[in-house]
């Protein structure tokens, strides 16, 4: 892909990926992923990373400089909920406290399997696990919302607030989000995230949010603000780890990805008008799962080159 990428446009070196890339072929990569944002509403850090990898970028360096562009991304998300007060700041502190620390443990451990030489599989493996979850849970709900499938009845109402929630100690009041529960739940909620967004490249928000409605019992009005801002502490926070610590951060590569992402997210939010979401979430959900399937193969495949050297 990136020798027949080279054939038009502009080679650009990235220093810290250490290989030439053609600088159209990542800004249209950026560009179809904040398509597919402004589409469907999720964040695309999950499939910004595996498509860097099968570009050639190093993992560790897809990882870092994927969860640069979302900081950037997710400022103007940020100001526009914050402009029609859709953001709870003290739901939001209490997560971002969870995701802070997570961010620093899930930096550790990905120093750990850095060091051992293991972090390429470990990424590998996550995001077949991940994106085949999301994958196959995002195509049952659109095809059950296109009336392929029939959804199951049961007969009992949903509860606002999972038992298990609401049984914890230390409730505090959120009032923004209509809540009294304990802030354990959401610090526990935002160090999983953490966790993710350092070893993954990922923002969360494909967590986050369905956690934050059906197992806090936040209001819709608030979640995709609150949840943003998570990301955007979250996010700048892991780039600060992975500068400092794992140096796979390659700001070049992230503002390629950014400039695309920023014109995608427009066309994408201009054609959800026009289309079902239904439909649109049914072709996301194939479009994950076509990436899970390819990263589970390269698992597999064996290449032609077993073993290579590399000059420091």
């Amino acid at each position: 892909m990136p020798a027949a990428a080279s054939q038009c446009g502009v080679d650009i070196y990235l220093p810290i990926a250490g290989l030439s890339v053609n600088a159209l072929a990542i800004v249209l990569l950026g560009g179809v992923v904040g398509l597919l944002t402004g589409m469907v509403g999720v964040g695309g850090g999950f499939l910004t990373t595996p498509i860097l990898i099968f570009y050639g970028i190093p993992p560790p360096v897809a990882v870092a400089s994927a969860t640069t562009q979302i900081t950037g991304t997710s400022v103007s998300g940020v100001l526009a909920h914050r402009r029609r007060k859709g953001v709870d700041y003290r739901m939001g502190a209490v997560i971002i406290a969870g995701g802070l620390a997570g961010a620093l443990v899930g930096g550790g451990l990905f120093r750990l399997l850095q060091d051992a030489g293991q972090i390429d599989t470990v990424i590998s493996i996550l995001y077949v696990v991940l994106l085949g979850t999301i994958g196959i849970m995002m195509g049952k709900e659109s095809a059950t919302a296109l009336d392929i499938l029939k959804p199951k009845e049961n007969g009992k109402k949903p509860k606002r607030h999972n038992p298990l929630i609401a049984a914890l100690p230390m409730r505090w009041r959120f009032y923004q989000s209509g809540l009294y529960i304990s802030p354990l739940a959401p610090l526990l909620l935002g160090f999983g995230a953490g966790m993710l967004t350092v070893l993954l490249g990922v923002g969360g928000g494909f967590i986050v949010v369905p956690a934050m409605i059906y197992l806090l019992g936040m209001s819709a009005q608030v979640v995709v603000g609150t949840s943003l801002l998570q990301i955007l502490f979250v996010t700048a926070a892991t780039t600060l780890i992975h500068a400092t610590t794992t140096k796979s951060v390659d700001i070049v590569l992230a503002g390629l990805l950014l400039i695309g992402s920023v014109i995608g997210a427009q066309f994408g939010a201009r054609l959800a008008q026009k289309a079902k979401p239904e439909l649109l979430r049914m072709f996301l959900a194939i479009i994950i799962l076509a990436v899970a399937v390819r990263m589970a193969i390269g698992l597999g495949w064996r290449p032609e080159e077993i073993y290579t050297l590399q000059v420091l």
